[in-house]
């Protein structure tokens, strides 16, 4: 059992790096406390391993995945419209940001249900099934989800790290492109578009984000310049 741990372990824990998980948790953790990205993360690991799990060892039949993945790349593009739509609202701060404060169960179940959503049907997620299928389904669950964690806590180590340097503006916008570029990545791949197009349209996402929130400021900064003028005329 103890070889099951360490294998399915050092199997998730390498198809996490660089993963588009590993990305969610960097960002989260920019955004919320550690404790909450971590904790949020475990939960998701142990259901979705504890389906895949059963999926592999039990039922030996498939989730509807490109549903499912359709679902989380729509939600991860809300996620990253409403991230850049708080970003905009909040004043300019060239201070770097401290951990920010967060609703601990507004944050958790965030954080809780993106990864949940995003882990099934990913890589990860097979990966998973097909150790099951050959192993004792209760070493692959423990070592997947270690595995899981694991690169989730690398993750937001670096996100920490990342975050003493930068502005909270700066981080809140970052972190909204981020979204933005996940959610289209995901739904592409769901809709099966082909990894040229699926790269390519990836990428647009978070630029048109980024130029609708840049067209907005620029409105905003010449509204302000006009009215001293405006009222300089009434005086």
């Amino acid at each position: 059992m103890i070889a099951t741990i360490l294998l399915s372990f050092g199997v998730l824990f390498a198809a996490e790096l660089g993963d588009k998980s590993q990305l969610m948790a960097l960002t989260f953790a920019l955004r919320y406390r550690w404790p909450i990205v971590l904790g949020g993360i475990a939960a998701a690991s142990v259901a979705v391993n504890l389906i895949a799990v059963a999926v592999g060892h039990f039922l030996g039949a498939a989730l509807p995945t490109d549903l499912i993945a359709v679902c989380t790349g729509v939600i991860l593009l809300a996620v990253g419209l409403w991230t850049l739509r708080d970003a905009r609202d909040s004043e300019a701060d060239d201070s770097p940001a401290a951990t920010p404060p967060a609703t601990s169960g507004k944050a958790l179940f965030v954080v809780l249900s993106a990864f949940l959503l995003a882990e099934l049907g990913d890589r990860t997620m097979f990966a998973t099934i097909a150790l099951a299928s050959s192993h004792g389904w209760l070493g692959v669950w423990l070592g997947s989800v270690a595995g899981m964690v694991a690169a989730g806590g690398l993750a937001i180590a670096v996100g920490i790290t990342v975050g003493r340097h930068i502005p909270e503006r700066a981080i809140a916008i970052g972190s909204g492109l981020l979204f933005l570029y996940i959610g289209a990545a995901t739904l592409l791949s769901a809709l099966d578009a082909g990894r040229p197009a699926e790269m390519l349209g990836a990428a647009v996402a978070p630029v048109l984000g980024g130029a609708a929130l840049w067209l907005r400021a620029r409105r905003a900064a010449r509204r302000e310049a006009i009215e001293p003028q405006r009222v300089e005329v009434r005086g």
